[in-house]
C-alpha cells in the first residue's frame, strides 16, 4: 500500500506515505490516497499527522507520473484538503520536503522538523509551476523573502533555518509530532476547530488573474517541461529555451 494508516487511542490519525525507494515521491495514486486518508478521516479524529517512511518526508511529485496540469489538479484537492479538516494537521518532516513535499508540509496547520531536512520547491529546475495557493501559503508563513528565494532561485531550506524562521514550530523526529498531537487531541475539539477556521479566513482571498492561469498553462505546456523530465530522467543539466 502506498499510504499507512494508524491511529493512537480513537483521537490521533497518523498518515505515512510508505515509498521509501523513491524518497515517498507521489504519483496520482498516492495522490488519491492520501485525499482519502484526510477528508475520510473519522469523525472521533481530533488530530492528524502526515509523515515519510525511511527517513524522508516527501521528496515531490514523481515525474514519470506526470503528465500535465492534471496532477497539479489532484494535488490542489489534497492541500485544501489538509487546509480545511475540521481538526489541526501536522506535517512531521526530515530528510526531503522538496516540491510538492513543501505544498504538504505547508498546507498542514503546523510543522516539527529535524535539523538535517530540507524544504525546497524546485520547480524553475523542472519547468514546473505550483498553484497561486502554494506560494500565497509559502509567503504567509515562511516570509516573501524566503518564499521568492524557493520560488525564484529553486533555493533550499535546512530544517535549523526553517524552525529559526517559523516555518517549523518544533525541532525534534517524527514521534515528537505524533505526541503533540496527541497533547492537542486532549484539549477541547470546539476550540481548536473554531480556532483553525478564523486563522484561515485570515487569508487573503485569491484574485482570478486570466495572465496567472496563462502563465501557468503556458509552463505545463511547454517544451521545457518535457527537456526539464528528460533532464531529470538522465541525470543531466536541463537546457530550457523558454519555449
Amino acid at each position: 500500500m502506498p499510504v499507512h494508516i494508524e491511529t493512537h487511542g480513537d483521537a490521533v490519525r497518523v498518515v505515512t506515505i510508505d515509498r521509501p525507494d523513491r524518497r515517498n515521491a507521489i504519483d496520482a495514486d498516492h495522490v488519491a490516497a492520501l485525499t482519502e486518508a484526510v477528508t475520510g478521516a473519522p469523525p472521533t479524529t481530533r488530530a492528524l499527522v502526515l509523515r515519510g517512511a525511511g527517513g524522508h518526508f516527501c521528496a515531490g511529485a514523481d515525474l514519470k507520473g506526470i503528465e500535465g496540469p492534471e496532477f497539479a489538479a489532484l494535488l490542489r484537492v489534497l492541500l485544501h484538503g489538509l487546509r480545511d479538516a475540521p481538526f489541526p494537521c501536522i506535517a512531521a518532516v526530515e530528510g526531503a520536503a522538496l516540491g510538492a513535499g513543501t505544498q504538504l508540509a505547508v498546507s498542514c496547520d503546523l510543522r516539527t522538523t529535524t535539523d538535517g531536512a530540507t524544504f525546497g520547491i524546485p520547480a524553475a529546475k523542472l519547468g514546473l509551476v505550483v498553484d497561486l495557493w502554494t506560494v500565497q501559503r509559502l509567503a504567509a508563513l515562511a516570509g516573501q523573502g524566503v518564499a521568492r528565494a524557493m520560488l525564484l532561485a529553486a533555493d533550499t531550506l535546512s530544517g535549523t533555518d526553517a524552525h529559526r524562521l517559523g516555518l517549523a514550530q518544533r525541532l525534534g523526529p517524527p514521534d515528537d509530532a505524533v505526541a503533540w498531537a496527541e497533547g492537542i487531541a486532549a484539549k477541547a475539539p470546539l476550540t481548536i476547530a473554531a480556532h483553525k477556521l478564523m486563522l484561515n479566513a485570515l487569508d487573503a482571498d485569491l484574485p482570478v488573474d486570466p495572465d496567472v492561469a496563462a502563465a501557468f498553462d503556458r509552463a505545463w505546456a511547454s517544451a521545457d517541461l518535457v527537456e526539464g523530465k528528460a533532464a531529470f530522467a538522465e541525470k543531466r543539466t536541463p537546457v530550457f529555451r523558454g519555449e
